[in-house]
């Protein structure tokens, strides 16, 4: 058998099936559909500073092991923050830039990021060997570091084994516990927090606010470009930059399918907010939402509490709304850890960055605990 290393330097290269006979848990993030939208439409492209780079394991010809990888020219989209880090090398005059990055662009979604082919006996060593290979690319080109983001328990396990430093953070999930209606659901909440999220649905309904959920089979151009204007509308508000192209929303409609989950609130007939996710392995992923208009409680109603219900009524086990946002708590999301691991190339940095993530990681535990105390369940016995 011989095994053999390549870089990608795009999806199209390795091809859908090659790909997406890899394990990737059932992640939508993670198909060939998904990245490969963003590639072809320029959504992520060496010109915005995201050049495909993608580490590929070949034992006779057949494609074993991948890891979704680029050459980063700035830290824009990735969730875990290391701005100060550059900071720090341009202060000393050495260059951050570009850095080597696995991860699934502008996502903070966890899952597998070191692929290897379904039921492949060697697994564990081709995660191994996907490290070695990261590692010998940054060697090799002079980089400052490696990031892989968003791990799974598989990569952790490698990659610790490879000596990367490790960084924890959270986020908020919501459980299904089996629930069989959203009624069932909040009757598992403090009194105030049902009460609160009642009063805020009934705010919308009252509103004359109504609601459909799609698939993306089932939505039009026009629809689509309701979705692409309210996502660019957000990301203005926030002052950051809607890297996805209507090219890209149109792609991922018709590429992903049922994956992909929309929730559409119409006024008087039209369309006025909508929240969009992707579903997949058991999991809806909640990614964008937007509304021409505000209205009271139409955010969480859109973002979330369809949100809900979809998982309730489809069986899905977990609802991932993002990054960070403390306000879910209140809403039935409960804190997640995540994590990310870290080379540094540069020896007294990698020093004095291993020390800085010890002290954080007793912040981090010190806040999910602070957290823990505020969830909005009357019973911590049986969840």
């Amino acid at each position: 058998m011989s095994r053999t290393t390549r870089i990608a330097e795009s999806l199209s290269q390795v091809g859908a099936r090659a790909w997406n006979q890899l394990d990737q848990h059932g992640n939508p993030f993670l198909s060939w559909g998904f990245l490969n939208a963003l590639e072809a439409t320029g959504s992520v492209a060496s010109d915005n500073g995201w050049q495909p780079f993608h580490l590929c394991i070949y034992e006779d010809e057949q494609l074993v092991a991948a890891a979704p990888t680029w050459l980063k020219a700035h830290s824009r989209g990735e969730f875990v923050f290391d701005w100060a880090w550059a900071d720090a090398y341009h202060q000393n005059q050495l260059e951050y830039y570009p850095k080597l990055l696995t991860a699934v662009p502008w996502t903070p979604v966890g899952g597998p990021r070191l692929l290897v082919a379904q039921g492949h006996p060697e697994a564990h060593a081709l995660r191994l060997a996907l490290a070695e290979f990261a590692l010998a690319q940054c060697e090799a080109l002079g980089l400052s570091s490696w990031h892989c983001n968003f791990v799974n328990d598989d990569d952790a396990r490698a990659l610790s084994v490879a000596g990367l430093l490790e960084r924890k953070d959270c986020q908020f999930h919501w459980r299904n516990r089996d629930y069989q209606g959203f009624d069932d659901f909040l009757a598992t909440l403090k009194s105030k927090k049902r009460k609160n999220i009642r009063h805020e649905r009934r705010q919308v309904a009252q509103a004359g606010i109504r609601f459909e959920r799609r698939t993306g089979a089932s939505l039009g151009g026009e629809e689509i470009a309701f979705l692409h204007r309210c996502y660019q509308r957000t990301f203005h508000a926030y002052g950051n930059h809607p890297a996805l192209t209507l090219d890209c929303f149109e792609r991922l409609a018709a590429d992903m399918q049922d994956a992909l989950v929309v929730v559409l609130a119409f006024e008087d007939e039209s369309p006025l907010a909508m929240s969009m996710s992707l579903c997949g392995g058991g999991v809806l992923y909640g990614r964008y939402w937007g509304t021409l208009r505000d209205v009271p409680g139409l955010h969480f109603e859109t973002a979330y509490y369809q949100g809900i219900e979809y998982c309730i009524e489809h069986g899905l086990s977990r609802f991932e709304s993002g990054a960070q946002g403390e306000h879910k708590i209140a809403r039935g999301f409960e804190p997640s850890q995540t994590r990310s691991f870290h080379y540094i190339a540069h020896p007294g940095f990698r020093q004095a960055i291993a020390s800085y993530l010890q002290r954080e990681q007793e912040w981090q535990s010190a806040y999910r605990g602070e957290v823990e105390r505020h969830v909005p369940f009357r019973l911590v016995s049986g969840r």
